[in-house]
């Protein structure tokens, strides 16, 4: 027996709000990342004695300052850690919809004679 078209356009919804989904939490991964390589460089940052450094700027290297290197990481930190938490929100307010759509599903489903005969 064919699906109906209502029950097919919300499974083709709740697919695309999947993929939709596993984006987010794959940016959300690499942000995390980005953050741990901050924290190691301003630990990596505290060890040095140095107060002059160089800073890989794409294929060139800058000389820069401790106390300037440090701000830029700091401030680098902050950004991700603002999109991480906009990525969280995003998250769950997805996986809110995809529980909807999947109890709309399953209802649509079993009022029809597709599940269960």
């Amino acid at each position: 027996m064919d699906i109906p078209k209502q029950v097919q356009d919300r499974i083709n919804q709740f697919q695309g709000l999947q993929n939709q989904l596993q984006a987010i939490v794959l940016q959300k991964q690499q942000l995390i990342l980005q953050s741990t390589d901050i924290d190691n460089a301003l630990t990596a940052l505290k060890k040095i004695d140095k107060e002059r450094l160089y800073e890989a700027t794409g294929p060139l290297l800058i000389e820069t300052d401790k106390p300037t290197s440090e701000k830029k990481l700091r401030e680098n930190k902050d950004v991700i850690n603002a999109k991480i938490q906009m990525l969280e929100k995003q998250e769950k307010k997805l996986t809110e919809k995809l529980k909807e759509l999947s109890t709309e599903i399953r209802a649509d489903l079993e009022g029809s004679d597709i599940v269960g005969g």
